[in-house]
């Protein structure tokens, strides 16, 4: 029925075809109503009968294959009306009207509801209502955004704890490298103030001894020079008068003599004694990382064992600490840090008053000790 029902649309209104129902030329079929449209809409300056004058011809072509239709002087009314078309109309009527009372086919009320398939004709299904089956899908659609939006929430939160914490880690890790660059510049200054405080101390003796040797060779050149103007005097009398003043022998074997006069040793300006090794610190910062958290546990079962072989005996725990530990082994720098201490230097015994700071006990090639300096001997007189 439902084929046929599409086979009796108009295709300009849409509609079931109205009577009259006329044919074209290419057999397809039209309301007379649609037809005269048509033929309006296409020959808009042609008068039809309803009008003053009647033209003789026209055409236009049709609206299911654009087949061109030639009009006589009779317009659309010269085109034949198709009673198979009307006749079959009225008949789908009288069906469609009869059906609406009762079910002839299924002896059924018209009004129920009944699934038709290829198995029975009448079947019995579970009927749900769309509406009802729309709500559950909203409902659970609904549900599941809002698990959804639950997940992004905690995902957000999971994203601002760990910018959180990052942060706070790497200033705690900042707050602990400021503290070991502190350390090292409070260590390099108070080495530095070691090693300028013996530089000043053997610059100081070395210009004292330079200031002496250079006062005798101003002496001796005034001796000699004062030798060379009484060699030179020819007259007999000059002689006698500047031999007077003459240097006297042992005056010029005097100033010849530096035996008084201190010798700085050899090496005395060497400072390698201050050479510093460091190795194990080197390798105590390069060792530096993070704690690994799934050794901590380890490493507290671990912790009772060490405490016992390191508390044997203090030459032990000395060894212990000279080999070194591996860095999850030593303490920690700080709570986000963790590496070995750098290894504690050899304590020395402090110089008796004798030496002085250049003295190095350890090595082979012992600099001298500075000479004190000489008391300040008489000019020598002319």
């Amino acid at each position: 029925m439902e084929s046929l029902e599409k086979q009796l649309i108009c295709p300009i209104c849409l509609e079931m075809f109205t009577k009259p129902v006329v044919i074209l030329p290419c057999q397809h079929n039209l309301c007379r109503k649609c037809a005269n449209d048509v033929f309006q809409a296409s020959n808009p300056y042609l008068s039809t009968r309803s009008g003053s004058t009647v033209t003789s011809g026209g055409r236009f072509r049709c609206p299911s294959c654009r087949h061109e239709v030639v009009l006589d002087r009779h317009g659309v009314y010269g085109l034949q009306r198709n009673l198979l078309v009307e006749n079959i109309i009225d008949m789908y009527k009288q069906v469609i009207d009869l059906s609406d009372s009762t079910c002839v086919h299924v002896c059924v009320c018209v009004c129920t509801c009944v699934c038709v398939c290829t198995r029975a004709r009448v079947c019995v299904h579970v009927r749900v209502c769309v509406q009802v089956e729309l709500a559950d899908c909203v409902s659970m659609l609904v549900g599941n955004n809002e698990r959804i939006q639950a997940i992004v929430s905690q995902l957000e939160e999971t994203c601002r704890a760990v910018d959180e914490n990052g942060r706070r880690q790497k200033s705690k890790v900042c707050e602990t490298f400021d503290h070991l660059f502190a350390l090292l510049e409070e260590k390099k200054s108070e080495m530095t103030v070691k090693i300028n405080a013996e530089q000043e101390e053997k610059l100081d003796y070395i210009r004292g001894l330079r200031r002496k040797y250079t006062e005798h060779v101003d002496g001796t050149a005034k001796l000699l020079e004062t030798a060379i103007q009484t060699m030179d005097e020819s007259e007999m009398a000059l002689f006698l008068q500047v031999n007077l003043n003459a240097p006297r022998p042992v005056q010029i074997t005097e100033g010849s003599d530096t035996s008084h006069l201190d010798k700085v040793q050899h090496g005395y300006e060497n400072m390698d004694h201050f050479t510093a090794n460091f190795e194990h610190q080197r390798r105590a910062l390069s060792d530096i990382d993070f704690i690994k958290l799934d050794e901590d546990e380890d490493d507290d079962e671990d912790e009772g064992e060490v405490k016992v072989q390191t508390a044997g005996s203090p030459a032990e725990s000395q060894q212990a600490a000279s080999a070194g530990l591996p860095a999850n082994r030593q303490p920690a720098l700080s709570p986000g840090l963790s590496a070995p201490p750098p290894p504690k230097a050899p304590e020395t015994t402090p110089p008796t008053s004798s030496q002085t700071k250049s003295a190095s006990p350890s090595t082979s090639n012992q600099t001298p000790p500075p000479l004190p300096l000489p008391t300040t001997s008489p000019a020598p007189q002319v």
